[in-house]
């Protein structure tokens, strides 16, 4: 009995599992199955898509070639219009002046006969008149006419040869493309924004630019975010947990036709933007508070972000743009840009206790002492970048004891890395700048 209980377990046991095998299975090919249907819902979606714009382009191809056919005769036409009227008005003159002659002569005709029948008492008198009306008109002066060699003989002069130019055009006109020879490859997420990259899936392509536009789910209407040949671009101004559809395309070397657009992905950043705190007299921040400008105002101090919203594992960002001046400001020892544990009033700097930064000349501070290392100058459109990762000293490194994050500063393709030893655990930190005169403008993301 107990022999058999335990067989009867054990298959009981192999039933289960092969119960859940089973289950996992369906829901394997459940899985598929809706892949499935998403590649077939796609193929007749862009096939009906692609339908329906070669119908409408070839539409209003034939409408636009009418328009113009119609527009060549017509000029056409009104050429003939006219060398015509400008042909026959020379003859209409010509054709006038002989109807007039001819008029004249049949006038002197009747004269002439009236005064050889005349009575010889009068005879005299009207023979003299009439031979010097005859001698005046100048009986042996005719005008000219032209021959017909020498006047216009309209004729059309139409090549056949545009109609095989046409039909070979019109045969080599549109394609149509099984795949885009761009795709949507990774969706990176940044404070406020989304890293986006793509690659080339078209061996045979040759790419000169691309494009990516961008909408929100809720948009009717794509918009263009990037046009350039970098293959990723940071998309900023995107709001937290909002679904974004993007789509990229690429125009081909020595073509001004952009290629079929990407399958359409959903990309989305669960991380808030970063902000700078607003209020402080000296900077004047913009709507999104994501830039921040010196102003010329005489007051000093340190510009913090609004909340601690770097964390370790992320890039941070700072770029000095221009300002309405074209320039950047003067420099000064103490400008910085860099992060910190915890806000602290009353400092010019950045170059101070538990912070690292980077002055405008390219100094490197830890705590406020001063690398030997020393990066380029930050000047008009400049990028700086921190890049920091965990790296524990020790078991009880998250009770109090040392801990240590490791730095990475980059300006201009040049780097330094150095550790930053903390006597707190700190993951997310606050950034901030300090500028002394007026013409600095930094964005962050």
């Amino acid at each position: 009995p107990m022999e058999a209980e335990a067989e009867a377990r054990l298959l009981l046991q192999e039933a289960r599992e092969s119960i859940e095998a089973a289950r996992s299975y369906q829901r394997e090919l459940q899985q598929r199955l809706r892949g499935l249907q998403q590649a077939r819902k796609q193929i007749r979606e862009s096939a009906t898509l692609t339908r329906d714009v070669l119908e409408q382009h070839f539409k209003d191809l034939k409408g636009t070639l009418k328009k113009l056919l119609d527009e060549r005769l017509m000029s056409l036409l009104q050429e003939v219009d006219t060398i015509e009227q400008e042909s026959i008005k020379p003859l209409d003159e010509c054709q006038k002046l002989i109807e007039h002659g001819i008029s004249t002569a049949d006038d002197l005709l009747r004269e002439g006969e009236s005064a050889v029948h005349e009575d010889v008492g009068q005879q005299n008198e009207k023979l003299c008149n009439f031979t010097k009306k005859a001698l005046h008109i100048q009986l042996d002066s005719l005008p000219e006419v032209p021959s017909l060699v020498d006047v216009p003989c309209l004729s059309a002069q139409l090549d056949d040869c545009l109609l095989t130019i046409l039909k070979n055009q019109i045969f080599r006109h549109g394609t149509v493309a099984s795949r885009p020879p761009v795709q949507l490859e990774e969706f990176v997420e940044k404070p406020g924004g989304i890293l986006v990259r793509w690659c080339k899936v078209d061996d045979d392509f040759i790419p000169q630019d691309y494009r990516l536009q961008y909408r929100k789910s809720t948009a009717s209407h794509f918009e263009d975010v990037y046009v350039g040949s970098e293959t990723e671009f940071i998309v900023l101004h995107i709001d937290p947990n909002v679904d974004y559809q993007f789509r990229v395309c690429a125009r081909g070397d020595g073509r001004q036709e952009w290629s079929p657009w990407s399958v359409p992905q959903i990309g989305r950043t669960t991380l808030v933007p970063h902000e700078w705190t607003a209020g402080l007299e000296g900077y004047s921040l913009s709507s999104r508070r994501n830039i921040a400008l010196r102003n010329d105002s005489q007051s000093c101090g340190v510009l913090y972000s609004k909340a601690p919203t770097y964390f370790c594992g992320q890039t941070l960002t700072f770029r000095q743009v221009l300002s309405g001046i074209e320039t950047v400001g003067q420099p000064d020892r103490r400008d910085s840009l860099g992060v910190c544990v915890e806000q602290q009033n009353g400092y010019d700097s950045l170059q101070r206790d538990k912070a690292v930064c980077i002055s405008t000349n390219g100094a490197v501070f830890v705590n406020g002492k001063e690398m030997t290392n020393q990066l380029p100058a930050v000047t008009s459109g400049s990028t700086v970048t921190f890049d920091m990762e965990v790296v524990q000293l020790g078991p009880s490194s998250n009770e109090g004891g040392n801990f240590k994050l490791r730095v990475t500063i980059s300006s201009n393709n040049r780097e330094v890395v150095f550790d930053w030893v903390l006597d707190q655990c700190c993951v997310s930190l606050y950034f901030g700048c300090s500028f002394s005169y007026p013409g600095w403008k930094v964005l962050v993301f």
